[in-house]
């Protein structure tokens, strides 16, 4: 057999043998959504080596374990948790924010366990969410024509269009962010961060606001009376949760980054996207003629899909026979992104098609990312009660058609920011400017998401009497 030897796209194809079939770099033949050109192909081909050369940020094996737990959350034996950052930044890959992200998806997870009685799967959106589609190509400021911020990952969120070029340094910047990042939680959750002895795990005051707040404070001091009685009958400290597992998950929006670290291991069959466990496809690439489908059709990764505007069931069914071809149980997660107000009219469609097509897939709600709106001072926002209503009409529908609401998607941090309203403690638009962060989308802040958490648990009893 020859080598390949093609320029397609901004990258040469030197190495995959014809006889491959479905290599890293299919996609280059394809036509590409929501990824701008590079200017220096040279400079590009160079990082790209240099990333395809460097070790691996995760392992097939981990990717087959979260495999294996999210075939039990089609089954209604677990609960998918997904949360984290609408896009991180390079900037953000401190040891403080990263605490307080893993902080706030344990106790979110603490809660729904004690809440629901089944294991919760915690797959951050961390470690790798540098790269955010948009709706427009290039925006003015100024007066100056340039391209749309992208993420961190792509271009520089630098007002300037020689700082809005793609730079493919960002791809090499992008892997080390990542590397230092999942080291650091590896560390966390490896040596007991997770046990819930820490006194700071319970904070309660934020919830008084809350109708809930009785039976908030009821679980906490149920949950601590049964680790003081553990601790009173073992001669030893009780380890409540030495170790957990914790997953990372971004958008595969450059795929010249996902290539780079997408590779075979000894004694398995297949390709492994080894820069996080979990991928998604976005509402904007779901092109299925398109270079991101081509490319997420060869990984072995699970795979999140997009489901919203323009609710095309017939391209999702499509998208879902070319992705999962053989029905693999555990490889397909259906992300809802409706918006609080669409659920009752479009949701039941898809789920009887999916249903009827035979795909065992994990259905999880992303209340988020339809009920986006902006303030009179053009401030974009979420409103909590909007959020809870998606999710409650989430589960309602599936109930209703004999289904299982697997999991929810939620843009969140564990800092304390203020940029979505409402909430138990009541935040108003005026209140925004207060320390408002994002660069992107709002996200619930520390308090809402446990909130929210606690919410979500008790909706999901509702679907489970």
């Amino acid at each position: 057999m020859s080598t390949i030897i093609k320029k397609a796209n901004q990258i040469e194809i030197t190495d995959y043998m014809e006889g491959d079939g479905w290599h890293p770099l299919s996609w280059n033949e394809k036509e590409i959504a929501q990824l701008p050109p590079y200017p220096d192909t040279k400079a590009l081909q160079k990082a790209y080596q240099e990333l395809r050369a460097l070790p691996p940020l995760i392992t097939s094996w981990e990717i087959e374990a979260l495999k294996d737990k999210l075939a039990d959350a089609a089954e209604g034996n677990s609960f998918l948790l997904q949360g984290g950052d609408c896009a991180e930044t390079f900037e953000s890959c401190t040891s403080d924010k990263l605490v307080n992200m893993l902080k706030v998806m344990l106790q979110m997870s603490f809660i729904m366990i004690h809440e629901m009685g089944i294991p919760i799967v915690r797959v951050g959106r961390v470690a790798g969410q540098y790269a955010k589609p948009r709706s427009k190509d290039f925006e003015v400021v100024n007066g100056e024509k340039m391209l749309n911020y992208r993420g961190d990952l792509i271009n520089s969120y630098m007002p300037n269009a020689k700082a809005r070029q793609p730079d493919p340094i960002r791809l090499l910047k992008a892997y080390e962010k990542a590397a230092l990042s999942i080291n650091f939680l590896r560390a966390l959750s490896d040596e007991g961060f997770a046990d819930l002895q820490h006194p700071e795990q319970w904070e309660l005051d934020f919830m008084k606001n809350n109708e809930f707040y009785e039976e908030y404070a009821q679980m906490v001091n149920t949950i601590n009376k049964a680790i003081k009685f553990m601790d009173a009958i073992t001669p030893n400290k009780l380890n409540t949760s030495d170790k957990v597992d914790f997953y990372t998950s971004h958008e595969a929006l450059n795929l010249f980054y996902e290539s780079a670290q997408t590779r075979r291991v000894p004694r398995k069959q297949g390709w492994f996207n080894l820069t996080a466990h979990m991928v998604w496809l976005g509402n904007r690439t779901q092109q299925i003629d398109g270079a991101h489908i081509e490319y997420l059709k060869g990984i072995q990764n699970p795979i999140g899909i997009k489901v919203g505007p323009p609710f095309d069931l017939d391209n999702l069914l499509g998208i879902l026979d070319t992705l999962n071809p053989a029905h693999e149980a555990g490889k397909i997660v259906l992300i809802t992104r409706m918006g609080h107000n669409k659920v009752k009219k479009h949701l039941s469609s898809f789920i009887r098609a999916v249903k009827q097509n035979g795909h065992p897939v994990v259905w999880s709600c992303d209340p988020m990312h339809g009920n986006a709106y902006a303030t009179g001072d053009n401030v974009k926002t979420r409103r909590f009660d909007e959020i809870l209503k998606e999710i409650k009409e989430t589960f309602s529908v599936h109930r209703s058609e004999g289904s299982n609401l697997g999991g929810v998607h939620l843009e969140l941090t564990g800092d304390n920011v203020t940029e979505c309203v409402g909430g138990a403690n009541g935040l108003k638009e005026d209140g925004l400017g207060i320390n408002y962060e994002t660069y992107c989308d709002p996200r619930l802040n520390y308090e809402q998401s446990l909130e929210m958490a606690f919410l979500v648990a008790k909706e999901w009893n509702k679907s489970h009497l």
